[in-house]
């Protein structure tokens, strides 16, 4: 696969490669889809989550806790798994 970069990209992958992080060009693309790839998820989970909030709400699924008791209850929670 080819493809062009432009100069800026280019410089840049060439100080990542020269920093010594990566020992190649295809290295520094391959860490930069990688992490592209992992941000997307994390952002289609956040969409869903808010989806299913949104979702929550309409149905009149809603709670009157404070901050700090859904605090204490998302702690004993993680605490429990």
């Amino acid at each position: 696969m080819n493809f062009s970069l432009g100069k800026a990209w280019e410089r840049y992958v060439a100080e990542q490669v020269d920093s010594g992080m990566f020992n190649n060009a295809s290295e520094v693309v391959r860490d930069a889809l990688r992490r592209q790839q992992e941000q997307l998820l994390k952002l289609e989970a956040l969409r869903r989550d808010i989806a299913q909030g949104v979702a929550s709400i309409k149905a009149g699924d809603v709670s009157h806790a404070g901050p700090e008791q859904i605090i204490r209850q998302a702690k004993a929670r993680k605490q429990s798994q």
